[in-house]
């Protein structure tokens, strides 16, 4: 956080906004601060804070993304190798753990009136069951030599595929063979991954497929912990691969044989159980007008025959009454699964490990070829767009707004609802079809918060600095949290700063004074460890890490 009512900034007036925008990031400073007026109740001051955007996204603000992506390889890092369990609360007291929903799931979450069996399908391999143990941690092995080595997983998951896509040529029997379309493509060929023939490419299956790419991937983790006989912890992240399918990189605590971990995932499978969607009924798509919605009845109509559309309970009711009824959908993995031993102490590889997983986190799924449309190859682009006008046409969960295209009403539909418009991130072109997190981590990875591992990275700069004589500025300054001492009421009240107001500074503004801290903080903290390594005493004076009080965590 920053308070852009100082003194100190650096001159940088002469300079245009981009020129200056530049110099940000290079000093990892926030591009895009959000400012908020904030009003001490008990002095009756006020002041200007700029809070760091957050972004993820290296194309919205690259010092942000970054950042955000070094605070996850702490994460990942921190959790892999743990080798003694956490002190955590029972089961049914956490929160945000990995939702795996149970294999024989009926219909819905209401499925106690629609029951269906719970065998699992015939073209799905039987898996083993083995004990279960409470642990997390992975076991330790004794080598000859008496080293013990605790080693983990590093597997990649993908999807099936849906057509020819363009490839490099390889070799058979000493023998080049070229791609299928009969060209030799060069390593850096832009039509590399994208279908050889768009038109038979199942760009429907594709789209649904990341859609419920996630749920997938719980009944993957759900499978692994049964046959690995221990409660297998995970720090996964959902990418995309350049054919624009989504695919999983998942470091694993423990390890399973590597066999095994192959036929999980070719046992692995989930049923959609909705209705029908196939074809939509209404739409430009079809040439018939939107289901209309209706105040006397609270419902959305035919718009030709007015007759009442079926509930999101009637079309289950039906579906589940049909004893012939198949699922709308089968999610499964494809026969590409990686696996890689990592052990404890190997600090290389498990640095190339972390490095690989995140890679791409501030990378959205619609830039995977690139963040500027009139830089693509048409194969690219055709390819992204065709995925796409799937992707926003299908129902992404049991309240999406496309139901009514099917000539379904979504569950808890009200008539603010848009036929067609569904506002999920799911449907948009930077995500096509994944709207859900990017990065999936177990409980028991670590059992801390981003902001507890926040604020584990600030601890370390503290005493850094404490152990040079510098004073570090006070994180809960400004808090929302803060009270009065007299009536126990908030003390102090944040507002958005709306744009035009005239006491807000200029984005420059604001820019030049986060620069200017920024480069101050970093020569206390590098001079700060130097006199940690030289074992010099502190300086007499103590300074503050910048010349103004800041508030990093008030939000």
């Amino acid at each position: 956080m920053t308070d852009t009512r100082t003194h100190g900034r650096i001159t940088l007036d002469r300079f245009p906004l981009d020129v200056v925008q530049d110099l940000a990031i290079t000093n990892g400073v926030c591009v895009r601060p959000i400012l908020n007026r904030v009003v001490d109740t008990e002095t009756g001051t006020e002041r200007i804070v700029g809070v760091s955007c957050g972004s993820t996204l290296t194309t919205k603000c690259p010092p942000c993304a970054d950042a955000n992506r070094r605070l996850r390889m702490q994460q990942c890092r921190e959790g892999w190798h743990r080798d003694t369990e956490l002190d955590l609360p029972d089961e049914d007291q956490l929160e945000h753990e990995d939702q795996a929903e149970p294999e024989d799931a009926g219909t819905d979450e209401e499925s106690t009136r629609r029951v269906r069996s719970t065998r699992r399908r015939q073209d799905a391999p039987d898996l083993p069951r083995v004990p279960m143990d409470k642990r997390t941690v992975g076991t330790t092995f004794r080598a000859p030599n008496g080293k013990t080595y605790r080693p983990s997983m590093f597997l990649t998951l993908t999807l099936d595929s849906y057509g020819a896509t363009h490839r490099l040529p390889y070799r058979v029997k000493g023998k080049l063979v070229p791609c299928s379309c009969g060209v030799h493509h060069s390593p850096n060929s832009p039509e590399l991954s994208t279908p050889v023939d768009p038109s038979t490419y199942d760009y429907r299956r594709a789209a649904l497929d990341a859609l419920h790419f996630s749920k997938g991937v719980d009944r993957f983790v759900q499978n692994l912990r049964r046959c690995a006989g221990y409660k297998a912890q995970y720090f996964a992240v959902v990418e995309p691969q350049k054919r624009l399918a989504p695919h999983l990189h998942m470091a694993v605590r423990g390890t399973v044989p590597r066999e095994l971990v192959r036929q999980i995932a070719a046992a692995t499978y989930h049923q959609v159980w909705w209705p029908e969607h196939e074809t939509p009924l209404y739409g430009a798509q079809t040439g018939y007008d939107l289901p209309i919605w209706d105040e006397d009845t609270e419902r959305f109509l035919d718009p030709a025959t007015g007759a009442l559309l079926p509930t999101w309970d009637n079309a289950l009711d039906d579906l589940a009454a049909d004893p012939a009824a198949q699922p709308a959908h089968v999610v499964r993995f494809g026969e590409q699964v990686d696996y890689k031993g990592i052990v404890a102490d190997s600090d290389a590889k498990v640095g190339k490990a972390i490095g690989y997983l995140t890679k791409y986190l501030g990378k959205a799924i619609g830039e995977t070829y690139g963040d500027d449309p009139a830089d693509l190859h048409p194969a690219q682009l055709d390819h992204l767009n065709r995925l796409h006008e799937h992707v926003k046409v299908l129902p992404c969960s049991q309240a999406c707004a496309n139901w009514l295209l099917y000539g379904i009403t979504p569950k808890d539909a009200t008539g603010n609802l848009v036929p067609g418009e569904c506002d999920s991130k799911a449907h948009d072109r930077a995500h096509l079809g994944l709207g859900g997190r990017r990065v999936l981590v177990s409980r028991q990875w670590t059992g801390k918060t981003l902001t507890d591992h926040r604020a584990d990275r600030a601890e370390v700069i503290r005493q850094t600095l404490a152990a040079a004589g510098v004073e570090m500025d006070d994180q809960t300054a400004m808090s929302v949290t803060q009270t009065t001492n007299d009536d126990e009421q908030p003390r102090f009240i944040w507002t958005p700063v709306r744009p035009g107001d005239e006491d807000a500074p200029t984005q420059k503004e604001v820019l030049a004074y986060s620069i200017t801290k920024r480069i101050r903080w970093r020569e206390q903290y590098e001079a700060a460890k130097q006199r940690a390594r030289d074992g010099t005493s502190p300086p007499s004076n103590t300074n503050s890490a910048t010349d103004q009080l800041t508030a990093s965590s008030a939000a």
